[in-house]
Formats: C-alpha cells, sequence, structure tokens
C-alpha cells in the first residue's frame, strides 16, 4: 500500500492534462457521489474511475486500490446491513432497504477514495504545486504544504513497517496477532513514529529554507501550464457527470 501514492510514468491522454484538471475530475467525482443517492449512479461513477485507470495505463494500480478498500468495504455493508431497521426482512434481521443502503454507503466510499489515488499516480506532485500557484494564484506555502503531506504519507507507511520488523525482531509476535489484539500492540509504536515524523518535518523545513522557500512566487518555475483541447473536453465531461448526479 505504500506505493499507491508514487508517480507512474507514462504518455496517455490523462498523463498530458493539466494537473488542475485532473483535480477538478477528482473532485466532481466525490462532490456527484455524495450529491447522489441512486445506486445506478454510483455504479457509473465507479465506471468512470474504472475508466479513468484504464485510459491513464495503470489498471494494476486500480485494482491494488479496490483489493485495499475491500476489508473496509465488507465491514461497511455488514456493519450498515445489521443495523439497518426499515424495509422487509430478508433474512434474520436484514432487510431489503438494509442491503440497498449498504450497497449505497460501500459504492460512495469506493467511489470516493479512488479517484484523488488515481489522480497522483498520473500526476508529478511538483506540476500539481506549481499548477496550484500559476492556475489558481493559490499562495506557494500552502501549495507545497499540500504536496508535502502526500509525499510524506508513503514515507510514514514505510517509517511504520521498519517499526514493526524491528518490533518483531524483538520477539513482539506483529507477524501473527490479528484484529483488537494488532491494534492494541501497534498503538504504542505511535510514539517513536510522531518522534521521527517530527525529525523529519524539520529537516524538510530546514532545507526548504536553504533553498528560498519564502521567495517563491507563481512566476518562479520554468514550466507553464496551458489548456489544451482534451482539458476542455475534460471540463464538459465534469460538468455532464455533476448535471446528471443533481438531476437524477
Amino acid at each position: 500500500m505504500n506505493n499507491l501514492f508514487e508517480y507512474v510514468p507514462g504518455n496517455s491522454f490523462i498523463h498530458r492534462l493539466n494537473p488542475i484538471t485532473k483535480l477538478l475530475l477528482t473532485v466532481v467525482i466525490c462532490v456527484a457521489a455524495f450529491v447522489t443517492d441512486r445506486l445506478p449512479v454510483l455504479l457509473g461513477l465507479l465506471a468512470v474511475n474504472l475508466l479513468f485507470g484504464l485510459i491513464a495505463g495503470v489498471a494494476g494500480r486500480t485494482w491494488n486500490i479496490l483489493r485495499g478498500l475491500l476489508k473496509i468495504a465488507v465491514f461497511l455493508f455488514l456493519l450498515q446491513a445489521l443495523l439497518y431497521r426499515g424495509g422487509n426482512p430478508v433474512f434474520w434481521i436484514i432487510t431489503d432497504q438494509g442491503l440497498l443502503t449498504a450497497g449505497k454507503v460501500v459504492l460512495r466510499l469506493v467511489v470516493v477514495c479512488m479517484p484523488l489515488t488515481l489522480a497522483l499516480a498520473v500526476t508529478r506532485i511538483s506540476d500539481l504545486t506549481n499548477a496550484l500557484t500559476q492556475v489558481l494564484h493559490v499562495p506557494y506555502p500552502y501549495a507545497f504544504t499540500l504536496a508535502a503531506t502526500i509525499r510524506f504519507i508513503p514515507q510514514f507507511v514505510e517509517e511504520m513497517n521498519g517499526i514493526m520488523e524491528a518490533q518483531t525482531a524483538r520477539g513482539i509476535p506483529f507477524d501473527t496477532a490479528r484484529g483488537l489484539k494488532k491494534f492494541s500492540m501497534i498503538v504504542p509504536l505511535c510514539a517513536p513514529l510522531l518522534i521521527s515524523s517530527v525529525r523529519k518535518t524539520d529537516q524538510t523545513a530546514a532545507a526548504a529554507e536553504v533553498r528560498g522557500f519564502r521567495l517563491r512566487t507563481r512566476d518562479s518555475a520554468y514550466k507553464r501550464y496551458p489548456f489544451s483541447a482534451g482539458d476542455f473536453a475534460v471540463f464538459a465531461c465534469c460538468a455532464a457527470i455533476l448535471a446528471g448526479a443533481i438531476l437524477l
């Protein structure tokens, strides 16, 4: 899971889009998922995500995301189906409306979690930062903060895995523990992870100051991010997706 936020090089149609266009598509899919309450629309949004990954050439990354969300989706589905009381009984205390509501909750979770990860897979973090600064006129410190947060996620996951492996070598059975027992064993490891995170953050801040962080403006980068015909086509698709979700 620690490579889900890493950039995948390529020359697909999605790769060549403006980073702001990819970000807009991500936001529109997430908003449409929360606006609509119809199962067919949620299935359509899931199909859009799958098509996104297929066109971008990151089908393997898309499958990894779905597989990572599977356990959470199953848990939420069972929880929602057991707790919902409306509708006609189907089995034990599970009702038809409970199953329908559980399906919507699970689909909404999957639809919302997929597009941002897929967008980051086909967009360099530096391009996203510069595009936010140049096109949307976001102050560079805020854009840099967003980029640093995304960049540090896989590093923190790798750091936690290293701490767990070190504890396993000392005799703590992380490899055999399951469920709540493993969770209770992981909680004490948050302290060394926090200390390591603060140290890395301080080093990154010092490096940014040395490189003239406070002198950066939206015109500092040499690369420009104009919108192309493909970007406008995606804008039209975004408008259609959002309008369809609202009207339906």
